[in-house]
């Protein structure tokens, strides 16, 4: 099925790739285009109804880890380094005017 890839739209995709193609990489962009879109079109033929869909492609089941807490009580310790600090909160100085 070829002819579904017009030259405006090479065109098109040129600019907003922001490519500067010559004449003959036109007509080879196009060219590609046209063969991809064949190829979409062979893929759409298989029968993928008894396939399950994936979300992942490695199996797992639980990626994700407890949260711990863990040195809860180091507040003080950390703000001992503080320049300066205020109800147990580091003061930093204003960076935007």
């Amino acid at each position: 099925m070829a002819d579904r890839i017009t030259d405006e739209m090479v065109e098109y995709v040129g600019i907003l790739a922001k490519l500067e193609l010559n004449e003959n990489e036109k007509k080879q962009a196009k060219e590609d285009m046209e063969k991809m879109l064949d190829y979409i079109d062979i893929l759409k033929e298989v029968n993928t109804d008894e396939i399950d869909g994936i979300t992942h492609i490695n199996e797992m089941t639980n990626v994700f880890r407890e949260d711990k807490v863990i040195n809860e009580n180091i507040s003080e310790d950390i703000l001992k380094n503080a320049p300066d600090r205020r109800n147990n909160m580091f003061c930093v100085p204003k960076t935007i005017g």
